[in-house]
């Protein structure tokens, strides 16, 4: 996919925010700091919200409080290549009017549906004010142009993370938000509309305290970003992991750590403690680890069923069909024509070739059979062909636990959806604070869901803060 093309025929492309932000000026002139907010994250949510502040109003004084490193989970996503976003996002759709003048519509793919906690909450307009068009517009506009991968995943051309992260910080400190890393923020106290926040530096014995009159909760699944929101009023969701990938008790399976697999279709069963099964499917690429089994198909199932395979201390089954594009019959078919092509060819020796599989896996599948790795193609009955076709298109696995996906660990939990206004991300609890990113029970699929979450509720948390202290300007 060229996204320079369909960026360039956007309306966020052709727009003189964009051409604004470009030049690195700001929308909003004239006028001193004369109203503060102050940002709680360094993070992605917190970093791109705080830039929107400060750009659409000059007047505002920004600060952007980060207990660790800024950036630091965009710096090491993707393996170190970071996944800025998702391509899977606009489809031009072409038709012809009654004067066959030609009409092209572009068609929005519901985002929402790649998340499992928040598929129903943002099908609205929450991404069509900032989607993934506009982010990689953001990006490009800035000196970061993206790249689409067959997947769909975007990444920044360089393959560097560090570009990303340099772009951000730099327009931040360009256009005069002030960061301060190693903050540690102890408690928010709201006081007439407006906020005390307390704060410490983790190298001085002392706190500090900043008043603002807008406040901006982006902590990610920092246990200290659930306390601050559960004393300002809100409800929290239990946090529970999520974009794991399985543990598989199998030492044969250990042995072909590397072996990956192109396309599979996988299906996660798990009992419930109340004999309810749940049952989720998957497509996509798998990947065997040292400790089971990974992957984009797996981590995806983990996103989904994160809840309910915490219930169950993360058992389960997994059925893997190694030849999705093949039904049962056929694959028996293919498994008799190898018998008859290649009676004496040892069975090890390896599988059709159509089925794409690598021979230390095919002699594991043997290995599952109890068939002899010595035996050749026609000492196999057709029992046993059929038999090893079934364990093709249906192999069971027994999920013993998680693993951690590092690069891309999210969270699954945090301030419930509806505590906050999805056009503003303003808190319905306590007026003039907002929240975004995971700090919110939202959490998406992997493929660069949860960082277009964090930009999409930056932008409005960030717009709509701007937007107030214009108006309160006036």
């Amino acid at each position: 996919m060229d996204s320079l093309g369909l960026l360039q025929g956007s309306s966020y492309g052709r727009s003189s925010l964009a051409k604004n932000q470009a030049e690195g000026d700001c929308v909003e002139s004239g006028g001193d700091e004369k109203q503060t907010l102050v940002v709680v994250g360094g993070g992605a949510a917190g970093v791109y919200g705080a830039i929107w502040a400060k750009t659409a109003c000059k007047h505002l004084k920004v600060v952007v409080l980060e207990r660790g490193h800024f950036l630091s989970k965009v710096k090491i996503s993707g393996g170190g290549r970071c996944n800025v976003t998702t391509g899977l996002f606009v489809e031009p759709l072409v038709k012809y009017s009654g004067r066959g003048v030609l009409l092209f519509k572009f068609w929005f793919q519901p985002l929402s549906q790649q998340y499992p906690r928040g598929h129903k909450e943002l099908r609205g307009s929450y991404f069509r004010e900032h989607g993934p068009l506009e982010t990689a517009a953001w990006f490009h506009e800035h000196g970061v142009p993206l790249k689409t991968e067959e997947d769909g995943r975007m990444f920044p051309v360089t393959d560097d993370s560090g570009t990303v992260v340099e772009c951000l910080l730099n327009k931040a400190r360009r256009i005069g938000v002030s960061l301060k890393s190693n903050a540690l923020v102890k408690d928010i106290v709201p006081l007439n509309g407006r906020f005390d926040v307390h704060f410490k530096n983790k190298n001085e014995p002392f706190s500090e305290k900043l008043q603002a009159d807008f406040a901006l909760l982006a902590t990610g699944s920092s246990p200290q970003g659930y306390k601050l929101a559960k004393e300002l009023g809100h409800d929290l969701v239990s946090p529970a992991p999520s974009l794991f990938t399985f543990k598989v008790a199998d030492s044969k399976l250990g042995e072909l750590a590397g072996v990956s697999f192109e396309h599979v279709s996988v299906d996660l069963e798990i009992l419930c403690w109340n004999k309810r099964s749940v049952n989720l499917r998957q497509d996509g690429p798998l990947l065997v680890t040292h400790w089971g089994l990974s992957g984009p198909a797996v981590l995806r199932l983990s996103a989904w069923a994160a809840r309910d395979l915490l219930k169950v201390d993360y058992k389960g089954t997994l059925w893997v069909d190694f030849a999705p594009k093949f039904s049962l019959d056929e694959v028996k078919k293919l498994l008799v024509k190898q018998k008859t092509l290649s009676p004496r060819r040892k069975l090890d020796s390896g599988a059709p070739l159509v089925l794409q599989l690598v021979k230390r896996f095919w002699q594991y599948l043997i290995h599952r059979q109890d068939l002899n790795e010595e035996a050749v193609w026609y000492e196999l009955s057709n029992r046993q062909l059929g038999d090893l076709a079934g364990l093709l298109k249906r192999c069971s696995f027994q999920i013993s636990g998680k693993g951690e996906f590092k690069d891309e660990f999210v969270t699954a939990g945090g301030v419930p959806l509806d505590e906050v206004n999805l056009k503003t991300m303003e808190s319905k609890k306590c007026s003039n604070l907002y929240l975004a990113g995971e700090l919110l029970n939202v959490d998406g699929i992997t493929g660069g869901f949860n960082f277009q979450n964090a930009w999409t509720s930056g932008y409005l948390s960030g717009s709509a803060i701007a937007k107030k202290a214009t108006s309160r300007s006036l």
